[in-house]
């Protein structure tokens, strides 16, 4: 009689085959669905923002060259080249990393320049302390202008996207409604673009930081509570870019 499956003896003999075989095939999809390393995703921001900015690559160099140099003429003076040497290698390679990061980033924004939601975008980037509005607060369906809107320290900031002569009817529109609803507060407006007054998109969150500062952290909460809690009309992203996912992954800029 043929001796069956369950037997205590084929089932110990699998257990220990178990322990030398090989994981089953269905476990390498899981590593084919990991993340690309660090260096690997350096390497991808290199590759978009030289496709973009060629001189990347030469200013780049000239960190590194200008660090190096420096260092090596502190320590030709201290009479101790060497280790400045060594010392200047790893800085030189901070100096080529920030001029990539800052290069970078100027290269995301010019590939999303020109397309809806590129304004979020670059509100998008602010650092802690402020409140973004996720949807744009005013959009025109037919032109697909739009407004959005930041709440922070210096107050409450609409950011444009659009022609002048055609985004300044839904501003117009906005500002009366804040300064209805918050009379103290005061209203900055930002126009995206590159005409005369105008904020390039890799400058707007630069320019809403140089703001002055005129509320407390404990006001902006409660001008974001009053916005909030007056409903304020929640409109869709206009097709195109969706602003939280167009930031560039600052990190891989910076090798960390």
């Amino acid at each position: 009689m043929a001796n069956s499956t369950d037997s205590p003896a084929n089932s110990s003999a699998n257990s220990r085959r178990g322990l030398f075989s090989r994981k089953p095939a269905a476990d390498k999809p899981a590593k084919a669905n990991k993340q690309p390393g660090r260096l690997k995703q350096i390497a991808q921001v290199f590759q978009m923002t030289r496709r973009n900015d060629p001189n990347v690559v030469w200013l780049m160099l000239l960190a590194f060259l200008a660090v190096v140099v420096v260092c090596l003429v502190i320590g030709l003076l201290i009479q101790n080249w060497v280790t400045l040497l060594i010392i200047s290698i790893p800085l030189g390679l901070l100096a080529a990393t920030f001029i990539l990061s800052r290069r970078a980033e100027r290269a995301a924004f010019a590939q999303i320049e020109g397309q809806p939601g590129a304004a979020g975008a670059a509100l998008s980037v602010l650092r802690r302390g402020w409140i973004l509005q996720e949807q744009p607060v005013a959009v025109n369906p037919r032109t697909q202008d739009a407004v959005f809107r930041a709440v922070g320290r210096p107050g409450i900031v609409l950011v444009t996207e659009g022609p002048s002569h055609r985004v300044k009817q839904l501003v117009d529109a906005e500002r009366r409604k804040l300064n209805r609803i918050l009379p103290n507060v005061k209203v900055h407006v930002i126009e995206t673009g590159r005409g005369e007054g105008q904020v390039e998109l890799s400058k707007v969150a630069r320019t809403v930081q140089k703001l002055k500062n005129e509320l407390t952290k404990q006001e902006v909460a409660a001008v974001d509570k009053r916005l909030q809690a007056l409903g304020s009309s929640r409109l869709p992203i206009p097709k195109g870019v969706d602003p939280f996912k167009v930031r560039p992954d600052r990190r891989a800029m910076r090798g960390r």
